[in-house]
């Protein structure tokens, strides 16, 4: 269904929008913790709002974190290594009359120029190339060439929210003012938003504030949904989550998960999956000690896949390398990157 595109609200005064942006004012909305919020009553087609939103910025910038606010519910995983999402991810939300349909994106990679980095890329440009509002994320009173780099690629026909994450670490609020002023030398954004991520007020209050960007139409998923992506794909996803929150930076960031058999038994999942490195000897970092590291990565994926799923699951896990696979097109579309 064809989105009818909304205009952006005018770009206030600099000082006026910053007076705004740090007044103590939050929308009255519900909470953005637990179950997805859907109103009671039944909402008439006609009042209904929806659109897509893309959440872009460089790596490790709070894209994911603020994601799985937003949804309430994990739906992207997490860690402090840069490049952590490789897939568009999508996660829809219904407040009241409005569903949101927010898509996280792999940070745009400038550093490296191997196979699976274009492919990245393409997902990044990809998302922000049909939605109805880009949430631009950067840490609170910083930008690099990192941050510029991903801000040339937006479309100029997209309203865009300049959202500064990480807004609690910011111990002189007051200086915001100039940095404001140069931001909006670069980019006519429509809406300045400083916040936490890990805070619920101000993941409430960006919900009233995306709703006026998205047009008038109905729904495009149930309410209850949390995201577009599969079972497999989010056991895959949460292997890798734990593969490199264990490992720290000893294992390069090439390193991925494949899922080699998913099957349902009842409220039982079983899952064997294959995690791929580039080395042998990061093939012994994986495994640890007498096989403890492989352990543990497979202990904390099977419980927060049960946390996340309600049920019991069985996971196997196995290591193999493939050597130079982040450089070879063919092998990296193979392994689920577009």
């Amino acid at each position: 269904m064809p989105r009818t595109p909304v205009n952006p609200p005018s770009n206030p005064d600099l000082d006026a929008m910053l007076a705004k942006a740090l007044s103590k004012e939050t929308a009255a909305l519900p909470s953005s913790e637990g179950s997805p919020v859907v109103e009671e009553a039944v909402i008439d087609p006609a009042q209904q709002r929806c659109g897509y939103v893309a959440i872009v910025g460089k790596p490790n910038v709070g894209k994911s974190t603020l994601l799985n606010a937003l949804v309430g519910q994990k739906v992207s995983i997490t860690s402090r290594k840069a490049q952590t999402t490789r897939h568009r991810i999508t996660g829809m939300r219904t407040v009241g009359p409005t569903q949101f349909i927010f898509v996280d994106t792999p940070g745009f990679q400038t550093r490296h120029g191997n196979a699976l980095n274009r492919a990245l890329n393409k997902t990044v440009l990809g998302a922000v190339s049909d939605v109805d509002l880009i949430l631009f994320v950067v840490e609170a009173g910083h930008f690099n060439l990192a941050d510029a780099k991903v801000l040339s690629l937006l479309p100029a026909n997209v309203p865009v929210i300049l959202l500064a994450n990480k807004f609690d670490l910011v111990h002189r609020r007051g200086d915001l003012a100039p940095w404001l002023r140069s931001m909006q030398e670069r980019h006519p954004f429509a809406e300045f938003v400083p916040m936490s991520a890990k805070t619920a007020k101000d993941i409430e209050r960006l919900f009233g504030i995306c709703e006026k960007f998205l047009p008038q139409q109905p729904w495009m998923h149930d309410p209850d949904d949390l995201t577009d992506r599969s079972e497999r794909f989010m056991a895959s996803e949460m292997v890798r989550e734990k593969l490199f929150r264990l490992t720290g930076d000893e294992l390069p960031y090439t390193s991925t998960v494949i899922i080699d058999k998913f099957e349902e038994e009842g409220a039982l999942k079983r899952i064997a999956a294959t995690i791929v490195v580039e080395r042998e000897g990061h093939k012994g970092m994986v495994i640890g000690e007498g096989g403890e590291k492989l352990k543990r990565i497979g202990t904390e994926a099977r419980q927060e896949l049960e946390k996340l799923w309600d049920c019991k699951v069985f996971l196997e896990l196995w290591v193999k390398v493939r050597s130079g696979w982040a450089d070879d097109d063919a092998r990296v579309r193979s392994f689920g990157y577009e």
